[in-house]
């Protein structure tokens, strides 16, 4: 902070010359505050000189900012957030601040990414035992090791046993594709709410946004010309 005290006094009337203090922060605002009602015209227009000569030199004399104590305000860009999201799924969230849905964006991958690797598997052994009751070959028998070892290959019924063997290698292929796609929309759509919420960020949310409803009272115009109640909406922007 830096202060100047400037002293304007008269042959006349010394005693009753006011102080003008003069005092400029880092930002160049400058706060005068004189009175010069006691001052006669002639000290009033020396006063009046003095005071702007000062304002000047305090004016030029004031360093620059090093932006020591001042509040930034984060205001994220939305094509940023989206190509840090398309790189890597999260790290738009993390740009944006919005740690609480870093856990829900991996935690999204982690189980689809397990459920398609499992139905990915159990579609290999029932396609593999599907194969293997299809052909002739004896002693291709995995499908066995579905069945506990006290289970006899003759006391199946083949017919029963294809059939069920072609529905699990179905329901597992249905369900591990669905897997593969839910990986894909997570991955898009951690693209959009990267986006989206980048985006709001420049939205105007200050209290002078408002909506009111209230009650009104229309006139009519027409052949008859009555009042009728209505209802009145208005929006504050």
């Amino acid at each position: 902070m830096l202060c100047l005290c400037v002293f304007c006094a008269t042959s006349a009337s010394a005693q009753d010359a006011d102080t003008t203090l003069v005092s400029a922060d880092s930002t160049a605002t400058i706060v005068v505050k004189q009175r010069t009602d006691s001052l006669s015209p002639s000290a009033r227009a020396m006063h009046s000189t003095l005071v702007a000569d000062t304002l000047m030199l305090t004016t030029d004399s004031i360093a620059p900012d090093n932006g020591m104590g001042k509040v930034r305000i984060f205001n994220p860009d939305p094509i940023r957030a989206l190509w840090l999201s398309a790189l890597c799924p999260g790290l738009g969230q993390i740009y944006n601040r919005r740690y609480w849905k870093l856990p829900i964006v991996v935690g999204a991958f982690v189980g689809l990414g397990y459920g398609t690797t499992w139905n990915n598997r159990m579609l290999s052994d029932y396609t593999k035992a599907y194969r293997d009751v299809m052909d002739n070959d004896p002693n291709t028998h995995s499908y066995m090791n579905f069945f506990p070892p006290t289970v006899k290959e003759s006391d199946l019924d083949p017919a029963w046993l294809k059939k069920v063997l072609k529905n699990k290698k179905d329901y597992y292929r249905r369900y591990r594709d669905i897997c593969i796609i839910g990986i894909f929309g997570v991955y898009l759509l951690n693209i959009v709410d990267a986006y989206v919420d980048a985006s709001l960020s420049h939205f105007d949310i200050s209290p002078d946004l408002s909506m009111d409803v209230s009650p009104a009272l229309l006139n009519n115009t027409g052949p008859v010309a009555k009042p009728s109640l209505g209802l009145q909406c208005a929006i504050n922007f």
